[in-house]
């Protein structure tokens, strides 16, 4: 079993694929190509020796022998096992999906690129509903409850995540401000005081313009919130709660559905938590909201068609 010691993991319980995923950016050259040969080929990886894995990832077994501490294992052969063991549980949980493996092929073809898109993103929501960190997520919850307004920001595919949260905290009638433009929410971020959330999202937690936007947040006072694939980012250091997914992205996939389904699967969960906090008048809000919309809705249609 992993040690509960290990510098850089965190506390709560993690599958160790998914914990290799989540640690990539933060490992060594050397160490990320160890890491990719588990996570592309888990089964035949965790069948080899230390030194076979050494000559397969062209390094040294004094590599892999780090590389599994900083898994936060004392020897190789229980990262083995947890490998073996994650290999058998997700067999289980895709037994009814397609059978398929690996990025998009060159030569896929639609039934392929079907097939592997619906199990990666699958995939992505079971382990991050897993993962995700219970006391991260209430924590986040009561800040954007008690807060008096909430920024958020995202760069590329994650602004759509933000934008989804916002539209969901009006609707219960919080103050929600999505920005689509970088100068335009460093500056909003710049006005933050304490009592305001800022929450970020980066499935990398390198974009740099998203970083910003969370330490000029931070610099304010106001409660910062991360949501990211990566718990030991930068984004993250700038971070008072990280929200943590476990998206399956690969170099053809970046920006993929995997990574934001998953993001947004959380937003979900911050916002019914948030609804949930003060439930009669989120009801209320939800009714009148809708009826705003539908109640005039025919009416208008049929003044559009004369």
């Amino acid at each position: 079993m992993p040690t509960t010691d290990t510098p850089g993991l965190p506390e709560h319980h993690q599958a160790v694929l998914v914990r290799m995923r989540s640690a990539m950016p933060q490992l060594r050259p050397s160490e990320q190509r160890i890491a990719a040969l588990f996570l592309s080929e888990p089964s035949a990886a965790a069948a080899l020796s230390i030194a076979d894995l050494a000559s397969r990832c062209e390094t040294s077994t004094t590599s892999v022998v780090r590389f599994s501490k900083r898994m936060g294992y004392g020897h190789l052969r229980q990262l083995r096992m947890d490998v073996l063991r994650e290999v058998t549980r997700e067999t289980f949980e895709t037994a009814a999906l397609p059978e398929v493996s690996g990025d998009i092929d060159r030569n896929d073809t639609v039934e392929d690129i079907v097939a592997k898109v619906s199990t990666a993103e699958t995939m992505s929501i079971a382990d991050t509903a897993k993962m995700l960190n219970l006391e991260a997520l209430s924590a986040a919850i009561d800040a954007v409850a008690a807060a008096g307004r909430v920024d958020i920001f995202g760069a590329g595919a994650s602004s759509f995540v933000g934008l989804d949260l916002q539209q969901k905290l009006i609707r219960i009638g919080r103050v929600a401000l999505n920005w689509p433009d970088t100068h335009a929410a460093w500056t909003s971020a710049a006005t933050l005081e304490a009592g305001s959330v800022a929450l970020a999202v980066s499935h990398s937690g390198t974009t740099a313009d998203t970083i910003r936007f969370l330490a000029l947040a931070r610099a304010g006072g106001a409660t910062t919130i991360a949501l990211t694939n990566h718990e030991g980012s930068e984004l993250a250091g700038h971070a008072d709660i990280v929200l943590t997914t476990a998206a399956r992205e690969t170099g053809f996939r970046s920006g993929a559905l995997g990574s934001r389904i998953a993001q947004l699967m959380v937003v979900d969960c911050v916002f019914i938590g948030v609804a949930q906090s003060n439930y009669d008048r989120s009801l209320a809000a939800l009714r009148n909201t809708y009826a705003a919309i539908h109640r005039d809705a025919p009416a208008q249609r049929r003044a559009t068609d004369q």
